[in-house]
């Protein structure tokens, strides 16, 4: 019994630890959550899927077998002492119960039987009359023996529980996996490849797999997660997404969604029909399909492509496709890209103080750049400039590991809204020629007439554009702590940055009128957008790829994630949950009381007992109001 208790608290301690920790994720994301030690010691625990770990499953079928034989053994016995009233109890054994007492009585057997008789009814306990051979008469009642029900029911509960448990548990593939018949699929293949020993028949007594389908598209498979790798669950029909929907708040968080499915089996004259809603899943063939998520179904974009290195170009066109890939370059330059992620919303907090209310920024999409060492970066772009600090900003963030944050890029948007203005402007100030060109311009704009200081003025300019051409801020760091005292550091940064944002701004200049712009007024505005590119520049140095994806267009192609599952124990353990209400309810709530009243005649007194199979407080209590009762009722004053 001790043990038998022990194993259900150590069951509930898995179910609340199964309850709190997300179960059954991607390995990734244990490591990336908690780190590798603990990933590790719960994946030895089994607790990264607990209702399915061989030692869960041993103590489910360990406690249904040891708890039926328990009833089998113990459960007659109750029932047959449930019937009983026990009106052979003897004078001798009556007295020695702690609970009894005489009581006198002058009236005639009869009539005490009589008024006994109508006072057990009104506390409604149910009573036979045994006549005895001294012509005693013995009346046994009993009330509440249903308490003993509880037990049957508690324990039998135990086992549906654990029986449903076992049957979702998966057990039969727990099996056939330790003989060798069945194995997990780690690889990334498509599912029409996957071996037959990683495959689920349509006659798996339970699974819980997923199925993601792209609008147009349809499948009879699903996937079931298994700890670092799946299992193909095939299904007995084919479901199709006919329309998938969203709705959004204003802010553009998503609302509802639900998806249109159509389900073909050969069984059927024609297709059903269905929609499917969060919380309302369509059920046939006792597979439930639930709406558990949606994402991008690949998405067709539309980028201009900026080629960094080039050092004179309007960028280029290029598609692609959300969870198909593609290569830029060539040789050992040659790049593959993994357009991974679209997303048409996306809600941030872009106040300064991050206070403000969260609005729609518009769509953004994740890529991943592989170089030819299989090296990769995920960069996410947005598609329309952000408002950053009063100014708009075409965002880009990298990262080189999942684990790490983003490093955001702000590329400032020109006064057409666009990229345009400071690519051309970064060409002009990465192109030796047109570096000479802006310092010859910036000289020639000193007052005063003397030749050989603006011949110097020029050289010192043109060698500056070239020092922060190569390096950006930190090159020119490096050339004033090696070249100027550490008190006129300072001074000289202070001068330089002047000089190089006099020099870009000259260079914004001729950049527009290279593009037949009229030239931009030398405003407050015009030398944010020059200073926030000279910062950008700079930011790029450490931005890990030559090429900037500018997102232009898109059409949207969502795809609809179900969650299918088959629970043929749901129903038993529901079943198992009530009779454990209505057993704890029964031991714990429901009073046994046994009654004993044996009138002897030759006496004139009446015997009373009472017992109970709990022995506390309120058997006293109740004893003592009977025994006053009855007093009352035979109208003799008691005497223990």
């Amino acid at each position: 019994m001790r043990f038998a208790v022990s194993l259900l608290t150590l069951l509930g301690i898995a179910s609340i630890i199964g309850t709190v920790l997300k179960q059954n994720e991607p390995y990734t994301n244990y490591i990336v959550k908690f780190g590798q030690f603990w990933f590790e010691m719960f994946e030895m625990l089994g607790l990264l899927d607990v209702y399915h770990a061989a030692w869960f499953l041993v103590i489910l079928l360990f406690l249904v077998i040891s708890t039926t034989l328990c009833v089998i053994r113990n459960a007659p016995l109750m029932i047959k002492e449930w019937q009983v009233y026990k009106e052979n109890a003897t004078e001798k054994s009556l007295r020695l119960f702690s609970h009894q007492a005489s009581l006198p009585a002058q009236q005639s057997p009869a009539i005490l039987q009589e008024k006994l008789g109508a006072f057990l009814t009104s506390e409604r306990y149910r009573f036979k009359t045994q006549q005895q051979g001294n012509g005693d008469v013995l009346i046994a009642a009993k009330l509440g023996t249903h308490q003993r029900l509880g037990y049957i029911f508690t324990h039998v509960a135990i086992v549906v529980i654990c029986f449903g448990g076992l049957l979702d548990g998966n057990l039969p593939f727990k099996v056939q996996e330790l003989l060798g018949l069945k194995k997990i699929e780690t690889r990334d293949i498509s599912s029409r490849k996957v071996p037959e020993e990683s495959r689920l028949s349509v006659n798996n007594l339970s699974f819980r797999a997923n199925m993601t389908l792209p609008e147009g598209e349809r499948d009879n498979v699903a996937f079931v997660r298994v700890r670092d790798g799946y299992l193909v669950q095939d299904l007995p029909f084919t479901v199709a997404l006919k329309d998938f929907r969203i709705e959004h708040y204003a802010t553009g968080m998503p609302k509802s969604f639900e998806s249109d499915i159509e389900i073909t089996d050969p069984e059927l004259t024609k297709p059903i029909a269905a929609t499917i809603r969060v919380n309302h899943p369509y059920i046939y063939k006792g597979i439930a399909i639930y709406q558990s998520d949606f994402q991008d179904g690949g998405s067709q974009l539309k980028f201009k492509l900026w080629d960094l290195s080039a050092a004179k170009s309007d960028g280029f066109d290029i598609d692609g496709v959300i969870l198909q890939k593609g290569s830029l370059g060539d040789g050992a330059q040659k790049m593959t890209v993994e357009f991974n992620e679209f997303r048409q919303f996306n809600i941030l907090n872009l106040s300064p103080d991050g206070k403000g209310k969260p609005h729609n920024v518009g769509p953004n999409t994740t890529l991943k750049l592989r170089n030819a060492s299989g090296q990769a970066r995920e960069y996410v772009n947005y598609m329309q400039p952000l408002q950053l600090d009063g100014r708009a900003y075409f965002v880009s963030g990298m990262r080189e590991t999942v684990q790490d944050e983003f490093k955001y890029l702000r590329i400032p948007a020109d006064d057409e809204m666009e990229i345009t203005g400071f690519m051309h402007l970064r060409q002009m100030l990465r192109n030796d020629q047109e570096i000479a060109n802006i310092a010859s311009q910036v000289a020639k704009q000193m007052p005063g007439d003397n030749a050989s200081l603006k011949a110097q003025f020029e050289q010192s300019l043109q060698h500056l554009l070239l020092t922060f051409k190569q390096g950006g801020y930190s090159e020119l760091s490096r050339i004033i702590e090696s070249a100027v005292p550490k008190d006129q550091r300072e001074q000289a940064a202070q001068t330089y940055l002047k000089l190089l944002n006099r020099a870009a701004l000259q260079g914004y200049q001729m950049s527009r009128a290279q593009r037949q712009l009229p030239a931009a007024p030398e405003n407050e505005a015009t030398v944010a957008f020059v200073q926030d590119s000279l910062n950008a520049m700079n930011d790029l140095f450490f931005y890990g790829t030559p090429y900037y994806f500018q997102l232009k267009d898109y059409t949207l192609k969502q795809a609809s994630g179900f969650q299918l599952t088959r629970s043929p124990g749901q129903n038993w353990v529901y079943l198992g949950s009530v009779m454990l209400v209505l057993g704890i309810f029964a031991m714990f709530y429901i009073k046994e009381r046994r009654v004993w009243l044996l009138i002897k005649p030759a006496q004139q007194e009446v015997l009373l007992a009472m017992s109970s199979n709990r022995k506390n407080m309120d058997l006293d209590q109740d004893f003592a109001r009977m025994q006053q009762q009855l007093a009352s009722v035979l109208q003799a004053t008691p005497s223990a």
